[in-house]
């Protein structure tokens, strides 16, 4: 916390000084002018570059600064300065004022325009990103006793959204979870991930089992595939390629039940990891199937067990930007050693933190790329945190009692 306020006073105060700068810059330009033309007279030639100063002022400060410089500047390039030579009298001092005053006029227009411009980008900036966090809204910190933490980063500068998707909804059939990774990244990919998650988020209270949820996202892929395909035909006015021969999405589909018990369906996504106080092994029950939307999926669909989460164990998913993460040097990133780092620096008595985890691989990450990512990346992880309490008893050793966390409520708390 320290650290992150010392990084954000420096950063403060070099945009202060930035401002500054800006702010006396066309006032250092006219002292410089006119300092020049004290100690080295040009009978007003000089002068000529006073009508930089406006310019300046609206560029770097605003328009009423153009102005009041710009008034300043005139005035000074009446005035004579040492010796006037033949040829240079009071028709070239009234040229140079007019030509500052029509920089300051231009200028002023100019400013006007540039700060509409920055008012209506501001405003668009904030409707996106108000769409974004509605698509790939903020995960409540804990889902029915279980624990969450998610990230992404995207590999569209300016962009919250990318190609890569993830959501957790309590259920009455348990905590489902989802992530996934749309082919293609950034701006492009959205309209997918909009599509998958606004499936998800419905049929996972409707469908029983994890098979049928499943069928449900093929079914509305193919969907959004087909709608798309139509538009882009439309508004071609010919035959474009078939986007269902090209398009794909990988998903990860996981379920954990009140005992903890954990199944899963995955479609050429990356197997999660399970971390288990500070041990963190990669769990591959199973031989995922091809990605969605290559393929039908087959006639049978059973979901893989993948064990039991005992309290304060947990899950880690992720998208395969953050493994094929590279830095300078080509180098991959060492995603099962930097999650290990992590857990180990999340460690508390009830399990590790899944934020701290997260975040810590997060700062890992952008630190290996150089903050340069040329994929999207989500992480997210899932922490069973029903605890037994100790119940007073007749005998000599203690119950327990499990708390109660009805399906479909959240707690933001402990």
């Amino acid at each position: 916390m320290i650290r992150n306020r010392a990084r954000g006073g420096a950063r403060a105060g070099a945009a202060s000084a930035r401002r500054a700068f800006v702010f006396v810059l066309p006032g250092l330009w006219v002292l410089g002018v006119v300092a020049w033309e004290l100690s080295h007279p040009t009978s007003g030639r000089l002068l000529q570059l006073l009508a930089a100063a406006p310019a300046i002022a609206c560029a770097g400060t605003g328009r009423r600064q153009c102005v009041l410089l710009g008034g300043l500047c005139a005035l000074l390039a009446l005035v004579p300065f040492g010796e006037v030579e033949p040829g240079t009298g009071p028709a070239t001092r009234l040229m140079t004022c007019g030509a500052i005053l029509a920089v300051i006029g231009a200028s002023y227009l100019t400013a006007g325009r540039r700060l509409r411009l920055v008012r209506e980008l501001e405003r668009t900036r904030e409707v996106a990103a108000a769409a974004q966090r509605v698509l790939l809204r903020p995960l409540p910190r804990r889902i029915d006793g279980v624990l969450l933490a998610a990230d992404h980063l995207s590999a569209s500068e300016g962009a919250v959204v990318g190609g890569d998707l993830y959501e957790v909804v309590g259920t009455r059939h348990g905590v489902r979870a989802v992530i996934g990774d749309v082919r293609g990244h950034g701006l492009d990919a959205i309209g997918t991930v909009a599509a998958m998650l606004g499936s998800f988020r419905e049929v996972v209270h409707d469908e029983p089992e994890l098979g049928d949820v499943l069928r449900r996202l093929e079914r509305s892929h193919q969907r959004h595939l087909r709608e798309r395909a139509h538009t882009e035909r439309t508004a071609a006015g010919g035959e474009p390629g078939n986007p269902l021969a090209e398009e794909f999405v990988t998903l990860l589909l996981l379920e954990v039940a009140r005992d903890g018990s954990v199944t899963a369906l995955n479609c050429g996504h990356p197997w999660p990891y399970r971390i288990a106080c500070r041990a963190v092994a990669p769990v591959a029950p199973a031989e995922p199937m091809p990605p969605l939307g290559l393929f039908p999926l087959p006639k049978e669909l059973s979901a893989v067990r993948c064990g039991r989460l005992r309290p304060g164990e947990g899950l880690f998913l992720h998208t395969d930007g953050a493994a094929d993460a590279r830095d300078a040097a080509g180098q991959f990133f060492p995603l099962t050693q930097e999650l290990r780092s992590s857990v180990e620096a999340a460690a508390a008595p009830c399990g590790p933190s899944p934020a701290r985890v997260v975040g810590n691989v997060r700062e890992a990450l952008l630190r290996h790329a150089g903050g340069r990512l040329t994929d999207d990346v989500a992480l997210l992880m899932l922490s069973n945190d029903r605890v037994r309490v100790p119940v007073r008893g007749t005998g000599t050793a203690p119950s327990t009692v499990r708390l109660p966390w009805p399906p479909g409520r959240s707690a933001t708390g402990r």
